[in-house]
C-alpha cells in the first residue's frame, strides 16, 4: 500500500459498484480503466454475494477469485501480492439486498487538499493463525486484538474513538478443522459446523472490543453467554477461505485529506432506523429532524450492519417465530427484514447487512456504520 513520505497514510477514494453476476468483476475493471481507482492502490474491498451464507456458500470463493484477477491483470502486483489485498465477502442477499462491493483505495496525497477535519482513513491486517480449538476461547480473543491494534496503526490511527468499523472475516469450524483438532488431541467449542459461525463471529467480535478498550477481557465462559458484551463498531464475517482474522479498521483521521468520513451507531432492534441515521449523521451529514432517503442527496456511499434475532424471540414486545422456524433458518430472515428496513432509510437495496451479530452491537440490534462523500 503506497504511503506518502512523512508515513502520514494516503487519503482513500471509496466507490460502491454492484455486480452483474456472482463472477463479475467488471465495474472494478472500469474504474480503473477510467482512471477512477489504481490497481495497485486497491486496499480492501467488503461486498455482499448472493449465495446461502452459510458454510458451503461458495460464492464467496468465486467473487473473490474474479476480483483478484483484475487487479492482478491491471497492476503490477504479482498474485502472492494481491492475495494479501483484503476481501471480505458477506454471503447472502436475501429479500431486496442487492450484491455489491464497496472498494478502497489510495490515492495520491497531491491530488487532495489537506485538511485537519475528520477524513477516511484504512488500515488492515492479518491476525496470527488461528487453531480450530482457538474458535470461542481467549486465545482467539487476544490473536484478534493484537491484529487490530496492528490495522489502526497502519490507517494512523491512535485514538481508538476514531476507529468506526471493524471489518473482519474469520475461519469457522468445518469437518476438516475438527477432525484436525482431535488428531492433536485438542477439543473444540462445537461440532455444529453453521453454529460455528456465529461462534467465530463472536469471539472476534470480543477482541475487537478488547483491542478498542471497550470492555475488558472476557472469560472463556463469557464468550456468547454474557450478551452485555459488545463492540459497537464490529462486523464479522466468517467461512471457509481462510485461517487467519483478516481485519480492516475504517476510520477518520485528520490531516489526511480527501471527501470521505464515515461515522457510526447501533440499532437498538431490527426496526431501529433512527439507528441507521445516528450513524449518516455522525459521518457528518446534517439532516433534517426527520429525514427522507432523498435528503442525501447522492452523498451516502454506503452503510454497513449487522443484525441478528432477538433471542427473546421478540421485537417491540411482539412475538416473532423465527427462532423455532426449522424450514428457513433465522440467518436468512433477520437479514431480509434488517435489509428491507436499511434500504427504507437509504433509498437503496445495495446495503451492506451482514447477520450473525453476538457481541457486536447490543443483543437483538446491531453496530451501523456509515461513509458519506462530504464533496471536495
Amino acid at each position: 500500500m503506497p504511503q506518502s513520505s512523512d508515513a502520514r497514510p494516503d487519503p482513500i477514494e471509496v466507490r460502491k459498484v454492484p455486480l452483474h453476476s456472482v463472477s463479475d468483476a467488471s465495474e472494478l475493471a472500469k474504474l480503473i480503466d477510467d482512471g477512477v481507482l489504481e490497481a495497485d492502490r486497491v486496499v480492501a474491498v467488503i461486498g455482499k454475494t448472493e449465495g446461502n451464507g452459510g458454510v458451503n456458500d461458495y460464492t464467496r470463493i468465486i467473487a473473490d477469485r474474479a476480483f483478484r484477477e483484475i487487479l492482478q491483470a491491471r497492476g503490477s502486483r504479482d498474485e502472492a501480492e494481491v492475495k494479501k489485498v483484503p476481501i471480505v465477502w458477506s454471503g447472502g442477499t436475501d429479500g431486496i439486498i442487492s450484491p455489491h462491493a464497496t472498494i478502497f483505495a489510495t490515492v495520491a496525497p497531491d491530488s487532495v487538499t489537506p485538511t485537519d477535519e475528520p477524513r477516511l482513513t484504512v488500515g488492515f491486517a492479518m491476525s496470527e493463525k488461528l487453531l480450530p480449538e482457538d474458535i470461542g476461547h481467549t486465545p482467539m480473543i487476544d490473536k484478534v486484538a493484537a491484529g487490530v491494534v496492528a490495522a489502526m496503526a497502519k490507517a494512523g490511527i491512535t485514538d481508538p474513538a476514531d476507529v468506526h468499523y471493524v471489518q473482519t472475516k474469520t475461519p469457522l469450524l468445518t469437518i476438516d478443522t475438527i477432525r484436525d483438532a482431535k488428531s492433536r488431541g485438542k477439543q473444540v467449542w462445537t461440532e455444529q459446523t453453521h453454529e460455528s459461525m456465529d461462534l467465530s463471529n463472536a469471539t472476534t467480535a470480543l477482541g475487537i472490543a478488547v483491542a478498542l478498550g471497550e470492555i475488558d477481557m472476557p472469560t472463556d465462559d463469557q464468550v456468547m453467554h454474557d450478551l452485555s458484551l459488545f463492540s459497537a463498531v464490529a462486523s464479522c464475517s466468517s467461512g471457509v477461505e481462510l485461517d487467519q482474522a483478516q481485519i480492516v479498521v475504517v476510520g477518520n483521521a485528520r490531516g489526511v485529506g480527501g471527501r470521505y468520513r464515515i461515522g457510526h451507531s447501533v440499532m437498538k432492534d431490527a426496526l431501529d432506523q433512527d439507528g441507521i441515521w445516528a450513524a449518516i449523521r455522525d459521518a457528518g451529514l446534517e439532516l433534517p429532524e426527520r429525514p427522507h432517503h432523498t435528503d442525501l442527496q447522492g452523498r451516502l456511499v454506503n452503510v454497513f450492519l449487522k443484525c441478528e434475532a432477538d433471542p427473546s424471540g421478540q421485537v417491540r414486545d411482539r412475538r416473532n417465530a423465527m427462532l423455532d422456524d426449522s424450514d428457513v433458518h433465522w440467518h436468512r430472515q433477520i437479514k431480509a427484514c434488517v435489509g428491507g428496513v436499511t434500504a427504507a432509510v437509504t433509498g437503496d437495496p445495495a446495503v451492506f447487512v451482514s447477520v450473525a451479530a453476538v457481541h457486536q452491537g447490543p443483543s437483538g440490534g446491531g453496530p451501523v456504520a456509515a461513509i458519506v462523500d462530504l464533496g471536495d
